[in-house]
């Protein structure tokens, strides 16, 4: 008997959690005594829960802490904190230390009630089903059929049915569809108020007000609290044991996180009811962006195709190959007395190389890319309005941009000014302060991107000086072991490989530093909004990620090989003193250095976040009865702030690098396809087994990526123009082909004389001379042999190829801006049936809400008629109108 009087005060009362009582929150005796119900006794409790010890209230989010030396002072904010959180009218439950699987954390669950959910939802303007949509669906597409393979079923794709909704009013509370109170509100909504309010209930006294002891991210900072996170649902490898569990994140695991559904559709709606609109858009962007990639990689793999079927119609190759023809041409030293001369059939090899990526077809795919980035970006601003369509985002950032204030800005600005719009006092950063962070903020910017930049020089200065060296070992080591494979390993691709690899190496170590002074810098600025926050951090760090990806690709592509000078009067990377003469393209041509330099960042990049995902395995299975589900969840690894902000920064540096040097590399679509297979059904592995359940966010599209894959894309027409130019041999083999060839038949037999300069060795300055001599020798420029009046300036050709090259690059340009401007026009970026819908939506919650409107005067209006009948005998008689002028009046 004396147990279950106990067990009935503790159930009704010391379940609330009572802060201050002692460090765990519950007297010693209640203490023991809970812990005696959990194992003796009664019942047996299921651990494995995401509800109270009652079995009714749902766990909303969980906050840790463990006990350490400066427990006093923290355990007084969490005194304070908790506190705060009552009286706003959450309700708490502690789990002791005891309990834990490492005994020493301490876990507080936290329930929002009823109340507390529908006041912020009023404040937050949540949107909720007021009536069953009457919209009849799009008719079905009579191919639907193909795509059955590829779909899942409704029940995965439409977890629930169409609604009209409205913001949520709690003066209105009869006019929304609530049969039941508790599961109105979603889990990821009811995670996403308790966080508002976390952020920015205070933990100060009230006899010592401190602006800025507020919230749980700074509780977080100063360690008063270990961890903070709302709870997946279940397990995601079996479903709950309780029937009301939605079992969301075993039905994603299930059918999305697999990578043996690699080839399905991903349950896009499933995705956003349980993690939120702001993962859920990245996945559907990620998801469209690999689809759009198929049809690129196609053409691309078209391209390589054509150069291996013509493999044998390369005259060119043919020519350097023939030992009468590349055999007997002895080529200039490619660097001064140490390097020796060479004959031209020695690159035989990479001149066939070339020819796979440098022919003919490539043009084409240029162009077909540049119109290709378009109809990418025009048919995700159709998918993504869509989408805002589907997830009541039509409105979400007007209504919702001054409620998403960062409480960062609230706290450190303490200027308040009059809001014009809502007539309200609110905080504001004077413009002398703006100015001076943001001058502050710019100079970080830039002096990180000339770090970068002088990293490059440096990288170059070392291609130029370990070329020599290579080539000096190679020289003078007949019998070496690399000479053994001198035909494989040339000083030219030994010096590049290494370069690039150590480039890469320096990428990811100023990344690394740079990631940091980003945030802050941008955490120094006080962004009003989140989104404010996102724009300013997402634009500092691609500016710095363009140029520390991409500078090493833009020197291959623009600057190596074009400002060498000729032999007699070579041009010097830091003046003639330092003995550093600027590099020379591959014999190969630089196109297929510039392709092995985008293999070594491209797959280098993915190898490296691979090898961190697979790192991220953290996971135990133990027995439900000892293994709560509130440890589960906090022994996974946290999703950060800009989790997903790097994320999109990893698949928009790759989008550059298919965009920007394409031309170079046809491949590099199928290797992005590729990638992107993977790394979808990665993504949904880690944010279904690893991390924990994120804090459900609203967004209505990719915000600022936006904007920077347009830049991308129109600055890739320019680079792949240029590409197509400067660094291939297409346009001088066209020139030769068209108008230099000897004889009536077009063909392409001389061009490998014809594009070489013949330079008398003996001029060369003795300093910079080798110490053999060959008369005469060869370098592949077009100036005039020694001998004639203008001997080693340019010919005529030479200006003829540069014309053709700069009318190549307006035309090509034009074109394809035409058509990309074309196609934007053409394509609207909202579906007129989606436009359609909208607008057929807005009339019907006008009219509902109106005729709501017009039920409820009626009603108050018959209440008050009543009330005034009942008192009419007590008075002296009215009007016998009045019934009919209300009547009439209505």
């Amino acid at each position: 008997m004396l147990r279950g009087v106990f067990y009935l005060v503790i159930t009704q009362n010391a379940l609330l959690y009572r802060p201050g009582l002692n460090n765990e929150g519950f007297s010693v005796n209640e203490t023991l005594l809970l812990a005696g119900l959990e194992t003796g006794g009664g019942k047996e409790l299921n651990r494995d829960s995401v509800y109270f010890r009652d079995g009714a209230r749902r766990i909303d989010f969980v906050l840790s802490y463990v006990d350490d030396k400066d427990g006093d002072k923290k355990q007084e904010r969490r005194k304070a904190f908790e506190a705060s959180l009552e009286k706003v009218g959450l309700e708490l439950e502690l789990e002791d230390k005891s309990n834990s699987d490492d005994g020493k954390t301490y876990f507080l669950k936290v329930h929002a009630p009823w109340d507390v959910l529908a006041t912020y939802a009023d404040v937050l303007k949540v949107k909720v089903p007021f009536k069953a949509s009457d919209i009849p669906k799009a008719r079905q597409d009579p191919l639907s059929w193909v795509t059955l393979p590829f779909r899942l079923p409704e029940r995965i794709m439409r977890p629930e049915p169409d609604y009209f909704t409205s913001p949520f009013d709690k003066a209105k509370m009869d006019f929304f569809l609530i049969h039941d109170k508790e599961t109105f509100f979603p889990p990821s909504t009811r995670n996403r108020i308790v966080y508002y309010i976390l952020t920015r209930c205070p933990y100060y006294t009230d006899d010592c007000q401190e602006r800025d002891k507020t919230g749980i991210k700074r509780l977080l900072s100063n360690g008063t609290y270990t961890s903070a996170f709302p709870l997946h649902d279940c397990r995601y490898w079996k479903k709950a044991r309780e029937s009301r569990c939605e079992n969301e994140r075993h039905l994603l695991y299930k059918h999305w996180a697999r990578f043996l559904t690699f080839y399905k559709e991903q349950p896009l709606n499933l995705i956003r009811s349980y993690y939120g609109e702001k993962i859920g858009i990245y996945f559907a962007w990620l998801g469209f962006y690999t689809e759009m990639l198929f049809f690129a990689a196609v053409m691309g793999v078209i391209c390589f195709l054509y150069g291996v079927l013509s493999y044998e119609d390369n005259v060119s190759s043919k020519e350097i190959c023939d030992s009468k023809i590349g055999g007997i041409i002895v080529m200039c030293p490619l660097c001064d007395k140490k390097c020796s001369y060479w004959k031209l059939n020695s690159t035989c090899l990479s001149s066939w190389q070339s020819h796979l990526f440098d022919n003919e077809a490539t043009v084409f795919f240029a162009i077909f890319m540049g119109i290709w980035v378009t109809l990418f970006l025009e048919f995700w601003k159709r998918r993504q309005a869509r989408l805002e369509y589907e997830w009541d985002l039509v409105d979400f950032e007007e209504e919702q941009q001054q409620l998403q204030i960062r409480p960062e800005f609230e706290l450190k600005c303490t200027n308040r000014r009059l809001n014009r719009i809502t007539q309200e006092m609110e905080p504001f950063l004077p413009l002398p302060s703006k100015c001076a962070r943001f001058c502050l903020s710019g100079a970080t910017v830039l002096f990180w991107i000339c770090l970068i930049l002088a990293c490059i020089m440096g990288v170059i200065a070392y291609r130029l000086a370990v070329y020599a060296a290579f080539a000096s070992i190679m020289k003078d080591s007949p019998t070496n072991h690399i000479q053994l494979v001198g035909s494989l390993i040339t000083p030219q691709l030994a010096t590049s490989v290494t370069a690039s690899c150590i480039n890469f190496i320096l990428i990811l170590v100023l990344n690394f530093l740079y990631e940091h002074v980003a945030i802050w810098i941008t955490d120094m600025e006080i962004p009003k909004t989140h989104l404010e926050y996102e724009n300013k951090l997402t634009m500092k760090m691609f500016m710095f990620q363009f140029v520390n990806f991409y500078s090493s690709c833009f020197y291959v592509a623009f600057f190596k090989g074009k400002f060498v000078g000729h032999p007699g009067d070579y041009r010097y990377m830091f003046g003639r003193w330092s003995g550093l003469r600027n590099e020379e393209c591959d014999p190969g041509g630089c196109l297929i250095e510039l392709s092995t330099q985008l293999v070594i960042v491209m797959a280098g990049k993915q190898l490296v976040l691979l090898g961190v995902a697979s790192g991220d395995r953290k996971a135990r299975k133990h027995p439900e009865k000892v293994y709560s589900r509130w440890e589960q969840d906090h022994d996974l690894l946290s999703f950060s702030q800009f989790g997903l902000f790097h994320e999109y920064l990893e698949m928009v540096i790759q989008f550059g690098f298919i965009t920007l040097f394409v031309a170079s590399f046809p491949l590099a679509p199928l290797l992005a396809l590729f990638n992107n297979i993977l790394e979808v059904r990665v993504d949904a592995w880690k944010f279904t087994t690893q991390y924990r359940r994120t804090v459900a966010a609203k967004a209505r599209n990719i915000g600022a990526w936006q904007e920077i894959l347009n830049v991308v894309a129109i600055l890739s027409v320019v680079t792949n123009a240029f590409i197509m130019a400067f660094t291939s041999d297409m346009i001088p083999r066209l020139v030769y082909l068209y108008a230099y060839h000897p004889g009536s038949e077009a063909t392409m037999r001389g061009y490998i004389n014809n594009s070489l300069s013949v330079y008398e060795i003996s001029q060369i300055p003795a300093p910079n001379r080798p110490d053999e001599s060959e008369n005469p020798t060869w370098y592949r420029d077009y100036r005039y042999p020694p001998g004639h009046d203008r001997q080693y300036s340019h010919t005529m050709q030479f200006w003829h190829i540069l014309a053709a090259k700069l009318a190549f690059i307006i035309i090509m340009e034009h074109v394809v801006f035409v058509v990309k401007f074309f196609v934007a026009w053409l394509i609207p970026d909202v579906p007129s049936e989606v436009k359609a819908r909208v607008k057929r939506e807005r009339y019907l919650i006008q009219e509902y809400l109106h005729n709501y409107e017009v039920e409820r005067l009626k009603l108050q209006l018959s209440q008050s008629l009543c009330f005034s009948t009942e008192t009419a005998s007590l008075l002296p008689s009215e009007s016998p109108d009045k019934h009919h002028i209300l009547s009439e009046c209505l």
